[in-house]
């Protein structure tokens, strides 16, 4: 039992410590994006709370919830976003941390049609497909369900016109996933700028991916 809650804990700093970052890094606004993660197979998760400045959030200020929507713990509101994460929890049993922000150059690029391309090492290593959704409203049963039926074998999509979801084993590949998504968009963006921009072969991505995990060994 103490094991579980020093878990927790360290799972509510973790968010806390993102959701910093994410709006230090101009990925997230004042009251923009939200982050959850769980313990490996709990069907429980925190979550950032609504109206709240997230540049400075506390683990107080975090709220439990369970994967039908209850409230556990927190005296918030939860994130507008709580029924998409949810639904991803359901979806993916391998997901333990979902991060929700607002990429400006990803976002714009997805807008204007163009979809994100492996043109770096780390896009084609973590990111390889990134999907992009039609525009549903934030916080709605709608939103939820597509992101649910997108999410299965990616790790990253764009909501049109809204923003980027990223999601990991853990809090610090979610964050990885968004960070590298912004990364991608901006040298892509930069690349069409003076021409068109050249993308890392697929096998090459697999390639590098294979020597990491012969390293691990």
């Amino acid at each position: 039992m103490v094991e579980e809650t020093l878990t927790e804990e360290k799972i509510k700093e973790d968010i806390c410590r993102v959701m910093g970052t994410l709006y230090r890094r101009g990925l997230i606004s004042a009251l923009g994006g939200n982050v959850s993660a769980r313990v490996p197979g709990s069907k429980e998760f925190w979550i950032t709370p609504s109206g709240v400045f997230k540049g400075r959030l506390s683990v107080d200020d975090l709220v439990k919830v369970d994967l039908e929507g209850n409230v556990l713990k927190g005296s918030l509101k939860p994130s507008i976003e709580t029924p998409m994460h949810r639904a991803v929890y359901r979806r993916r049993l391998d997901v333990n941390a979902v991060v929700h922000a607002h990429n400006p150059v990803a976002t714009g690029l997805a807008s204007a049609g163009i979809p994100i391309e492996p043109i770096t090492v780390e896009a084609a290593l973590i990111l390889r497909r990134v999907p992009v959704i039609p525009f549903f409203s934030p916080g709605t049963d709608d939103l939820a369900e597509a992101v649910a039926e997108h999410i299965v074998g990616v790790k990253a999509l764009i909501l049109k016109n809204h923003g980027v979801l990223g999601v990991g084993s853990n809090l610090i590949e979610a964050e990885a996933v968004v960070e590298a998504l912004e990364e991608a968009a901006t040298v892509q963006w930069v690349a069409y700028h003076f021409g068109k921009p050249s993308t890392i072969p697929e096998e090459a991505g697999r390639d590098s991916q294979e020597n990491e995990s012969d390293k691990k060994l």
